[in-house]
């Protein structure tokens, strides 16, 4: 490879989230001897910008608010030939769509399109039935996601499942384990309907009843805060509810819990319970997309079905009243972290294909130009 590969990942926003987060430290992450990263956003500055800034990550926007830009469509197809990109990554929904629509134009110098499936809705929301032919490969961040792409006749060599990383060395366990802390339940998360609060908060209410000086932390920002807010002041429980904005470091969270508990209805592979493993939490989820992929019943976690706040409540109950139990989940589910997920993995694993991708593409247009 005569020079490093400009890798251009096309976001919706850096505002504070999982994918944003991930893709972010992937691109500060990548071996500058190979790649020069960028990132390209359809709104203004947002949360995660100055880190970009921070890590030598060229930052352009097609905004000036929070909101993605009006008529974006019709200027992104102009912003991709201006950056030149060897190889195009969009992100979430719509980069997905238009960065492929526009990422294909010209008969000349069009990029290696690598589209990314992330989240239990991103199928549907991505039209992948229809437009998974518009990349070159894809890449998801569950087992569950790339069974559910070759079951839209996406061939297996077309896809690659890549798990999420964590910084093992950022997220490490607080000074005192679980056991020695108070009965706090975390959940840490967009605050959306995926995300199905109400039924963590309805699954509280019962925890209550048997653990009357449990609470529930509530971290994230999103639609639905005015509604769980409201849920919280109409409800008795809703005393034992903090709720917390989003940030960049959630470490004092996770440091402050016992349990760290999520009731998604839809996920691919959620971050935040990397996160939480990592920092030594045991784990209440839902069983959905690829969290059984993260959580093993009875050994770092339990598992309960969407929408069931009933054996939530349960789950969260039982680790509650056996510290010492939450003590040897979060030890066993530390250790699987720095074993399967810590970033270099993740890291390498993208770098390897991005040239694969590349020199696969060029060996295709020598023979070509030669025939």
């Amino acid at each position: 490879m005569p020079r490093a590969l400009n890798v251009l990942f096309l976001m919706e926003d850096l505002c504070f989230g999982g994918t944003q987060r991930q893709t972010l430290e992937l691109a500060r992450r990548l071996d500058r001897a190979c790649f020069v990263p960028s990132m390209l956003t359809l709104t203004g500055e947002t949360d995660l910008d100055a880190q970009a800034r921070e890590a030598d990550i060229a930052l352009n926007h097609l905004g000036t608010s929070r909101r993605v830009a009006p008529f974006f469509f019709l200027r992104l197809g102009r912003a991709l030939l201006r950056a030149k990109p060897d190889i195009l990554v969009p992100c979430t929904a719509l980069p997905n769509i238009w960065g492929r629509l526009w990422g294909r134009q010209g008969r000349s110098r069009r990029p290696v399109i690598v589209g990314t499936c992330r989240g239990g809705g991103s199928l549907k929301r991505q039209h992948e039935r229809f437009l998974w032919r518009l990349t070159d490969h894809l890449i998801c961040n569950s087992q569950a996601l790339q069974q559910s792409l070759h079951a839209l006749g996406v061939p297996a060599q077309r896809v690659s499942y890549i798990p999420n990383g964590v910084d093992t060395g950022f997220f490490t366990p607080g000074p005192d384990a679980p056991s020695q802390r108070q009965p706090v339940i975390l959940c840490v998360a967009r605050l959306a309907r995926d995300k199905d609060h109400l039924t963590l908060l309805r699954a509280f209410e019962q925890v209550l009843r048997v653990t009357p000086q449990a609470r529930l932390r509530i971290v994230g920002d999103g639609p639905e805060e005015s509604r769980l807010r409201q849920w919280a002041r109409s409800s008795a429980a809703g005393s034992r509810v903090d709720f917390f904005p989003g940030g960049p470091d959630m470490r004092e969270h996770y440091a402050a819990a016992r349990i760290f508990a999520l009731s998604s209805l839809r996920e691919g592979q959620p971050n935040v319970i990397l996160e939480a493993m990592a920092c030594g939490l045991p784990v209440c989820a839902t069983a959905v997309g690829g969290i059984p992929r993260l959580v093993e019943e009875n050994v770092d976690g339990l598992l309960s079905p969407a929408g069931d706040a009933g054996i939530l409540a349960r789950n969260c109950s039982e680790l509650l009243a056996s510290p010492q139990r939450c003590d040897a989940f979060g030890r066993a589910g530390r250790g699987k972290v720095e074993r399967d997920f810590a970033f270099p993995v993740m890291v390498e694993a993208h770098q390897q294909l991005f040239l694969r991708l590349w020199e696969r593409k060029n060996g295709n247009a020598r023979r070509s130009a030669g025939a």
